[in-house]
């Protein structure tokens, strides 16, 4: 017999289960279809287990630099034990996989561990978007839900042409994997991803080498992050191409190495190294899906839906997540499938989608670098007559005295309303920094605003209050 349920969703990842979780609050009974582990790939092979890496780099650095804090380290003492490392990663992993787990069981929904697939109008259901779910043993299963949501998450984009070994050529799925801390690393691809394992490695004390094709390290950010991080990166003994352009047919592994051929600053550059890590971007999970039997489509790559209810061209079937494209992000992901669940619930003044720029993003490299909002360049791409104010992290006293005093805040506004239109900061716990600056969005309030608004001292949150005041003049460090 076929399990009925009010709501279904394909896909275990975070906006998967945190739909599912918000239906059974809803008295509604779910059933969470996930061929792998719950969690996906932000509990597995992203968020999670790359920002306990950068954790344990962050440490092995500060310890180098311990003396700096008047603190003695022998230097026979102090050194990278890559099985900890990873151990380490692996043990929040579960912690939190289990959590998961629970969680499921606490709100009664029931999971199904399987690989489903959208069938169309059949004896189970007058209409399409049954799902038949493959199950581990061989077996199956046939899901009827009033209502689908497709949460199949992304996977890593890969090059064309590599010879992908998922050890000396890899993409970040299987770099979190590696059997050993590489001694060089040549990593193909300046954005989020490409600069959190450039500032890793080179924190464990790796030789990177990062390969952009755009003209900048970070092309999706404000400039001024952009040439910050850079700056820091190649102060660490990071190598950076930039407007490069990679030679695939090139790329060999040969006797533990990898090497391959670069166009850079009009000349042909050679680069060798003992792993390649690619990390080009991703792509949505919506192949075999069943979509030729619905009215659900995919272009370039993702579920197309409406921007705004997050329906597909099936009333009664959803997408969120990576697989719809646009930011892809867990808390995105999450933020949708609020208002994927709300909308189906039918709640008077549902939760309304986020505009992609106004979801903080956040890369986890040292230092930090967060943002929300307009970048300058956007707003001013927009027609917005903008006024900018930027102050350095060094002039606050907590900065110091913690010890990171690299990085800046940036505020853009509209010079004629006075709006706050975006934020941008470097440094010590940006991404943490950054929820205020989100917060202050969603409120609609104006940099005079968070400027008034009292700050403790000494902290790094005194960053967004004076650079909000510095936006009208008056900053107390200005």
């Amino acid at each position: 017999m076929p399990i009925e349920v009010d709501v279904a969703v394909l896909g275990g990842g975070p906006g998967g289960y945190t739909a599912a979780v918000r239906a059974a609050q809803a008295g509604k009974t779910v059933a969470l279809i996930e061929k792998d582990k719950l969690g996906g790939t932000c509990l597995h092979r992203g968020c999670i287990p790359s920002k306990s890496l950068l954790r344990s780099a962050e440490v092995f650095a500060t310890l180098k630099e311990a003396h700096a804090y008047g603190i003695r380290v022998p230097e026979a003492g102090t050194a990278v034990e890559w099985d900890g490392v990873m151990s380490r990663k692996n043990a929040v992993v579960e912690q939190l996989h289990r959590g998961l787990q629970a969680l499921m069981a606490q709100h009664k929904i029931q999971v199904v561990r399987g690989t489903g697939r959208i069938i169309g109008p059949s004896i189970f259901s007058p209409r399409s978007g049954a799902v038949a779910v493959e199950l581990g043993d061989g077996e199956s299963e046939t899901i009827v839900p009033r209502h689908l949501i497709i949460a199949t998450g992304s996977r890593p984009r890969r090059l064309e042409g590599l010879p992908y070994d998922d050890t000396h050529v890899a993409t970040s799925d299987e770099a979190l994997e590696w059997p050993s801390l590489p001694a060089s690393a040549i990593i193909v691809g300046g954005g989020v991803i490409g600069v959190e394992w450039a500032s890793m490695l080179s924190d464990f004390g790796s030789k990177v080498t990062l390969v952009e094709t755009a003209d900048r390290i970070l092309p999706g950010e404000e400039k001024d992050v952009s040439s910050e991080l850079a700056k820091l990166l190649k102060k660490r003994g990071v190598v950076i191409y930039t407007g490069a352009k990679l030679d695939t047919g090139s790329c060999a592994v040969s006797e533990g190495a990898v090497s391959v051929e670069i166009e850079a600053g009009g000349a042909s550059v050679k680069l060798a190294a003992e792993r390649m890590l690619v990390s080009i971007g991703r792509q949505g999970n919506v192949e075999n899906m069943g979509f030729e039997n619905t009215d659900v489509r995919a272009e370039n790559g993702f579920v197309k839906v409406n921007p705004v209810t997050l329906q597909t061209g099936e009333p009664h079937i959803y997408a969120i997540g990576d697989c719809i494209g646009g930011v892809q992000l867990a808390h995105a992901a999450m933020h949708e499938a609020a208002v994927a669940v709300d909308h189906l619930l039918g709640r008077a003044g549902a939760t309304a989608r986020t505009a992609d720029r106004d979801v903080p993003r956040c890369i986890y490299s040292r230092p930090e670098a967060a943002s929300v909002g307009w970048n300058e360049e956007n707003a001013k791409a927009a027609g917005f007559d903008v006024k900018t104010a930027r102050i350095p992290m060094r002039i606050f006293g907590k900065a110091l005295v913690y010890g990171e005093a690299d990085g800046f805040a940036k505020v853009v506004a509209d010079r004629a309303t006075g709006d706050l239109l975006g934020v941008s900061l470097v440094g010590a716990h940006a991404t943490d920094l950054i929820a205020e600056a989100s917060l202050a969005k969603l409120l609609d309030a104006v940099p005079w605003e968070i400027g008034q608004a009292i700050h403790p001292h000494p902290t790094l949150s005194e960053a967004l209050q004076e650079v909000m005041a510095a936006l009208e003049g008056t900053a107390g460090h200005g």
